[in-house]
């Protein structure tokens, strides 16, 4: 029995007989049902439509796979066009991929997954892995907890050598946040020189917030009273109070729930140039353009500690305040929020201690303005100056390098080729918020869920003092990466941001190009995934909070824009800017944005998101604070 090779230029019997030949076809090959060889010669076995084998697609056309290795396959249809096609078939379809908590214990075994998994299809194998560990309660059982996913990625970066002036390649491990992808294929190609497909792919997972926040949408009161712009507004940390200050030298103080003025406090004698409220949410530091710095009651709407007015900090005028972390505090509950740091233009930082109303220590060592100033929560303090430079400073006993002392000087970060305008620390929303949950309640292993208004209000007890402690330590540790240093960002006049790991090193992790003007603001989401940059150029970025990896950009602004904010569950993001609106975004997923807030007659300087997400506050140059809420 003779059986047929189908060519393009002809048949030929497979018996040998090369005199019996049938005359060419000048038509493409009829019967695509089956499998067949394309024709092909000496000459043209390189050709990749030539050679290779063919099949049918069961759409009337045919798929051409290539015989040799460096060709890819080529989809053709009925007329023999060439027919376009993604490279799915050339990811495999499954990968073996192994979970690991926040802590890097391996949770189950490695497990065969689709790579057509998304985030909802990986959450939902996290939770039947963990379902050993739930207890039986009811709610538990029912409660669906989201989840974010990292994956590690190596990555080399060319950078020059400080002392030799050439060029080195760094290795540097990052973790890639892969839930900013619709599925692990997505990922996969995208990071396809980094990530072998042939090897176990490790995925940390992170719990995200349980609660959600709803979007602002409406403006619900209007506050008047300033008499000049308003610079700063912002809630307290369990989000029941707001204060404000601005150019008129008043801080004033709101009822969150009536909206309506409580105290309006004198003591500047000049612009209120920046505020503070302590993690603890008992006192309010306001500082001006005289150098005065002010520690206020907020309840009594008086001088804390005693009386005694203001504190001469600086010679020339104050630009930022921060207070030390409540899990920081040295002896616990006894002196909680008890220091915080000035910056100033006069080129130097200082260390208060606000009961004793003196210096503890003066940071001394930049060349120029010190324009922002964070206190992180691993006992150091960062300064950022237009001397284009970053210290590093110790702010506790023992807690630099070699067990250094308060105000020694750790490491000085150099990168940037103008004025620094501002920093941000990745801890920045839970040392802000000091001991209180969401709801505005403090939460503690040794005590009952607490609400700051039953426990007799007297918030000097030593009860109300060891439960915040307590509470404010687990959060911190719950929130902190046991294998991730803490990250320090830096916006500057440069045009650029710089990621860095402070507490290990003194060079950049990373560059973040594309703003086109100056950095002008930078903020971490709560949960540190995201951070959000606003710049001159009436662009708002959004980057990724660990690799420093560009998610979008937000546009829809037609003037600067000032600042930002997160919500409390890092799902919105507001933005103010000279345009005299307010715009309200979804993170990631929006480009454009989700609501404009309008109502403001001139530009909008000030802004903050309650932590308990109930409404955004916006201060302006029309003298007006607006509430916004769902």
């Amino acid at each position: 029995m003779e059986a047929a090779t189908e060519v393009d230029g002809g048949s030929t019997s497979a018996s040998g007989d090369s005199h019996h030949r049938t005359p060419p076809s000048t038509t493409t090959t009829r019967d695509l049902a089956g499998a067949a060889w394309t024709a092909g010669s000496l000459v043209g076995s390189l050709n990749p439509i030539n050679h290779g084998y063919r099949v049918s697609d069961g759409h009337g056309g045919y798929v051409v796979t290539n015989t040799h290795k460096g060709y890819k396959r080529a989809r053709r249809d009925a007329e023999g066009n060439v027919v376009m096609d993604d490279d799915d078939d050339e990811m495999p379809s499954n990968i073996v991929v192994q979970f690991r908590n926040k802590d890097g214990m391996e949770v189950g075994g490695a497990l065969d997954v689709p790579t057509d998994a998304g985030r909802d299809e990986l959450g939902a194998l996290v939770r039947s892995l963990l379902d050993d560990d739930a207890n039986d309660d009811d709610d538990a059982k029912n409660l669906v907890v989201p989840y974010a996913f990292f994956a590690k990625v190596n990555k080399s970066t060319q950078f020059i050598n400080s002392t030799t002036g050439e060029k080195e390649v760094r290795i540097i491990e990052e973790e890639i946040d892969i839930t900013d992808h619709a599925t692990l294929k997505a990922f996969l190609k995208k990071y396809s020189e980094h990530v072998s497909t042939e090897r176990t792919l490790q995925l940390t997972y992170r719990p995200l917030a349980l609660f959600r926040v709803r979007p602002v949408t409406r403006c619900t009161d209007t506050l008047p009273g300033h008499t000049d712009a308003v610079l700063h507004v912002g809630y307290s940390p369990d989000g029941r109070h707001l204060a404000s200050g601005g150019g008129d030298a008043i801080v004033r103080f709101w009822d969150v729930n009536t909206c309506t003025p409580r105290h309006a406090c004198s003591g500047h004698e000049d612009h209120v140039l920046c505020t503070a409220w302590s993690p603890c949410g008992t006192k309010f530091a306001s500082a001006d353009k005289r150098g005065y710095l002010i520690i206020w009651d907020p309840v009594e709407g008086t001088t804390a500690s005693g009386g005694g007015g203001g504190i001469k900090a600086h010679s020339k005028w104050i630009t930022g305040l921060a207070w030390e972390p409540i899990h920081s505090s040295t002896r616990g509950p006894d002196n909680m929020c008890e220091r915080l740091v000035t910056s100033s233009k006069d080129c130097h930082a200082k260390i208060w201690n606000i009961r004793t109303r003196k210096c503890v220590v003066t940071l001394s060592g930049h060349l120029d303005s010190v324009e922002s100033v964070k206190w992180g929560g691993e006992g150091l303090i960062y300064t950022a100056s237009r001397d284009r430079t970053i210290k590093v400073w110790n702010a506790i006993d023992g807690a630099g390098t070699g067990g250094s002392r308060v105000g020694t000087l750790v490491r000085t970060l150099v990168g940037h080729g103008h004025r620094i305008n501002t920093l941000a620390v990745s801890c920045d929303y839970v040392c802000r918020t000091g001991p209180y949950d969401h709801y505005g309640k403090i939460v503690s292993s040794t005590t009952t869920t607490t609400n700051l208004a039953d426990v007799g209000r007297d918030k000097e007890s030593k009860e109300w003092k060891e439960a915040a402690y307590a509470s404010a330590v687990t959060r911190y540790t719950s929130f902190k990466s046991p294998v991730e240093p803490e990250r320090l960002l830096s916006g500057s006049d440069d045009f650029t941001l710089l990621l860095w790991h402070p507490t290990v090193d003194k060079r950049p992790i990373k560059r973040l190009t594309g703003h086109q003007q100056a950095v002008n603001h930078i903020a971490f989401s709560p949960d540190s995934r995201f951070f959000a940059s606003a710049s001159f150029d009436k662009k708002v970025k959004v980057w990724n909070g660990r690799s420093g990896d560009f998610v979008s950009t937000l546009t829809g602004h037609v003037g600067a824009v000032y600042q930002v904010a997160w919500s409390s569950d890092g799902r919105y993001l507001v933005t103010a800017s000279k345009d005299s609106t307010a715009k309200l975004w979804e993170i990631p997923s929006g480009k454009r944005a989700k609501e404009t807030l309008p109502g403001h007659e001139d530009e909008v300087y000030a802004l903050d998101w309650s932590p308990n997400g109930a409404s955004v506050a916006t201060g302006s140059k029309d003298r007006t604070i607006k509430i916004w809420k769902h």
